[in-house]
């Protein structure tokens, strides 16, 4: 079997990805294609194996097939200057035999002393900011999206003054209502102190009675 190297694998995307947060463990996918009509055997290798996971790091492509490599980053405690990562990956691929099984695979396949048809990628790492909402592009949506953010405040500050005119009503509202209180209040006490007046003076009659009464009985 020639050994002269060629492409084997299809590998997307060209980089790995990652939207970086600190404390978070972020994941990112590879999507191998082969489109040959042979059995592809793969392993994939970092520069930093303590701050990525591979899952899997090796496995068996069949022919006119994709098969899927999920990279995970460990959770980071701080972001490197810039943004910028320097971490690589390494994928190597190899021309197999059917019967080969993933348990199987081994570095030498890998080399080209091994006799195989051999393949390597080289991917770097990229940190970007977290995901945002998808922004809107088309014109009629621009516009409606505008004329609802204007429509917004306008309907807010409606609002305000429609509260405000019913809390100065209501002001006015309690403000004639305590008065007739004290007017109320006031007439009562006035009507109270007439009455006191006028029981004051019908008891100063009687005592003034019984006294003169008392008198003339004495005599």
């Amino acid at each position: 079997m020639s050994s002269e190297p060629r492409e084997l694998l299809g590998i997307d995307p060209g980089e790995l990805r990652f939207a970086f947060e600190l404390k978070k463990q972020i994941s990112c996918s590879l999507h191998l294609t082969n489109r040959t009509d042979e059995y592809i055997a793969f392993k994939v290798k970092t520069t930093s194996p303590k701050k990525y996971c591979v899952r899997p790091n090796n496995g068996i492509v069949a022919p006119r097939s994709t098969f899927d490599v999920l990279v995970t980053m460990q959770a980071q405690r701080e972001a490197p200057p810039d943004m910028q990562c320097r971490d690589k990956f390494l994928v190597q691929s190899a021309i197999v035999s059917q019967d080969i099984a993933p348990k199987d695979i081994s570095g030498d396949m890998f080399t080209k002393g091994s006799g195989n048809v051999v393949d390597e990628a080289r991917l770097k790492v990229v940190y970007a900011p977290p995901s945002q909402p998808a922004s809107i592009n088309e014109g009629s949506d621009q516009e409606s999206l505008g004329s609802l953010s204007y429509q917004e405040p306008l309907a807010l500050i409606s609002k305000l003054k429609e509260d405000e005119n019913s809390a100065v009503q209501q002001n006015n509202e309690l403000r004639e209502e305590l008065d007739l209180l004290r007017r109320e209040i006031s007439r009562q006490n006035g009507c109270f102190s007439l009455v006191f007046v006028l029981l004051v003076a019908i008891l100063g009659i009687l005592v003034g009675y019984l006294m003169n009464r008392r008198a003339c009985v004495n005599i």
